[in-house]
């Protein structure tokens, strides 16, 4: 065995697996996938303001084929779902996934049955961003949050990163909508003694 004091000073002795993790952590390309007000915070932590550089993750590749970090900045409907999982898919191992903002984490202020109520529904995420629309320092803190869960954990676990699978369904309900009363000159042009509007009367054939 031999002992530390024996080896000279340009030598440093550490753990493989700790070097793999630092190169990792050190070098997380991002895949932007930004469809809202949250994707131009995300375009500032880029800019020299706040400098993405120091931590690595500065080149933004829109390739799924080169990027190892995906994040989610925005809402997201339920046509473009699709879209995401299969870019996630595509995506090589290993990756995370940020959820950036209130509409990509909960669906926000969008309500309704067009917009995803969490993107941890379809696709698995490591960390949650809030904010509507969080500061650039707040997604830098995220960042930070996925390099050191490389640093504790080093790969994810494949088998287990599953999206929760459950459907969260608005709870907005519409109310009624206003009735339009005619005249009793409309009515009888129309040949209808209901109350309806002219135009969508000719539109639905009445």
């Amino acid at each position: 065995m031999i002992e530390p004091t024996a080896l000279p000073d340009n030598i440093l002795t550490l753990n493989l697996k700790k070097v793999v993790n630092w190169c990792r952590r050190s070098s997380v390309w991002p895949m932007p996938f930004a469809t809202a007000c949250c994707g131009i915070e995300l375009m500032a932590t880029a800019s020299s303001r706040y400098d993405l550089a120091r931590f690595g993750a500065e080149v933004m590749r829109f390739s799924p084929r080169q990027a190892d970090l995906m994040i989610v900045a925005g809402r997201v409907g339920i046509k473009m779902m699709p879209v995401l999982q299969r870019i996630y898919m595509q995506m090589a191992e290993p990756k995370w996934v940020i959820s950036m903002g209130a509409c990509a984490s909960t669906g926000g202020v969008f309500d309704n049955y067009a917009t995803v109520q969490g993107i941890d529904q379809f696709i698995p995420v490591d960390v949650y961003v809030p904010g509507c629309p969080p500061r650039p320092e707040t997604l830098m803190e995220g960042i930070m949050a996925i390099q050191r869960i490389i640093d504790e954990h080093g790969l994810p676990d494949a088998g287990k990163r599953r999206p929760l699978q459950i459907s969260v369904e608005p709870t907005y309900r519409p109310s009624a909508q206003p009735q339009i009363e005619l005249g009793a000159n409309m009515q009888r042009s129309l040949g209808n003694k209901e109350t309806q509007h002219p135009v969508l009367s000719g539109f639905m054939g009445n």
